[in-house]
């Protein structure tokens, strides 16, 4: 980086990414423009810090760069918007190798491009550490938000994507095991994998100009929607705080046989790294009782009267889920989160 410099280090970023068409003016000027076709934007932010979230010796740059787009990308669609754009800064010592900053950017174009948006600039400065801090943009194409306080007594509660997965990675390295088994949770950990077409396609983003989406019709999509990235016991409490409700889960459905043998195999609780584990990111809505889910989507509960969460009728114990001024200092101490 110190050999290179900050500008040609930019024009290296930049060069041979194509922006796609929400982005009107990209890296180069002041200042990036993004439309916002229907008059208003979904805007979230959120950031990554070395040791902290992610670990070199565990994840590569590519996987690292994956993750800050996906958990951003995430928090957009869990509103029911398409993203748009993102912008990125990024810290970094001055000693920091070129191949590091080049896995990062490749990593984060690629996970945009999956996400239907492309990265429209950022910032660079020197820093101690390696820190990402992404903002990312999202267009509602006419509809409402989704929002978690939406649920209502009766909804069913049904999850997209796989839960449990990333803390199961997380022990796997901190155990240092080496059975093959645990090379799916290792990666699952690196990289979660969002499932943005769960949530698109049933709001029917497919309109080439999305100004011209009409609002989701009366009972179609999930009445409330988040995603899963401190846990499912505390995203599920958020939403049955904001809609002034309970939710219920069953234990049953919440089962996964393939996660069991990886918690059989170090000694774990399976149950436990569904219910707490987070930042699968996941997408968990309540949707209207009856209602046909779209494929992707699997029943974990209800919605009832109320207030929390229960899982079988009664108030899960242990690990409530992930608090940014909770727990280890840092990754050597406790989960990268």
């Amino acid at each position: 980086m110190r050999e290179l410099g900050e500008f040609a280090l930019i024009d290296r970023i930049n060069t041979g990414r194509v922006q796609t068409e929400d982005v009107l003016l990209g890296p180069g000027d002041d200042a990036a423009v993004v439309a916002a076709p229907d008059g208003r934007f979904v805007v979230t932010t959120d950031m990554l810090v070395q040791d902290r979230h992610f670990r070199l010796d565990w994840s590569s740059p590519e996987d690292i760069g994956r993750k800050a787009i996906a958990q951003n990308a995430a928090d957009v669609v869990a509103m029911g918007a398409v993203p748009t754009a993102f912008v990125v800064a990024l810290g970094c010592p001055a000693d920091t190798p070129l191949e590091l900053i080049d896995g990062l950017t490749d990593g984060m174009w690629a996970e945009a491009a999956r996400a239907g948006a492309s990265i429209a600039g950022g910032d660079l400065v020197r820093s101690r550490d390696l820190v990402i801090s992404v903002t990312a943009f999202g267009d509602l194409g006419g509809r409402a938000p989704r929002t978690r306080a939406g649920a209502r007594v009766g909804d069913t509660v049904a999850v997209a994507g796989r839960l449990g997965w990333s803390a199961a990675g997380f022990a796997a390295f901190t155990a240092d095991a080496a059975s093959a088994d645990l090379a799916e949770a290792r990666a699952a950990h690196r990289v979660p994998q969002p499932p943005y077409a769960a949530v698109l396609d049933v709001l029917d983003r497919g309109a080439v100009d999305r100004s011209d989406v009409p609002p989701v019709r009366s009972g179609a999509g999930p009445h409330a929607l988040t995603d899963v990235s401190d846990g499912l016991v505390a995203d599920l409490g958020h939403i049955a705080v904001a809609s002034g409700v309970a939710i219920d889960l069953d234990s049953a459905r919440l089962r996964d046989s393939a996660l069991e043998r990886i918690a059989a195999l170090l000694d774990a609780d399976a149950a436990q790294w569904i219910l707490a584990g987070g930042e699968d990111h996941a997408f968990v809505g309540t949707w209207a009782p009856g209602h046909d889910l779209p494929a992707g989507w699997v029943v974990i509960g209800r919605v009832v009267a109320g207030r929390g969460v229960t899982v079988d009728g009664v108030v899960p114990v242990g690990d409530g889920g992930w608090e940014s001024f909770r727990g280890a200092e840092s990754a050597s101490e406790g989960e990268p989160r």
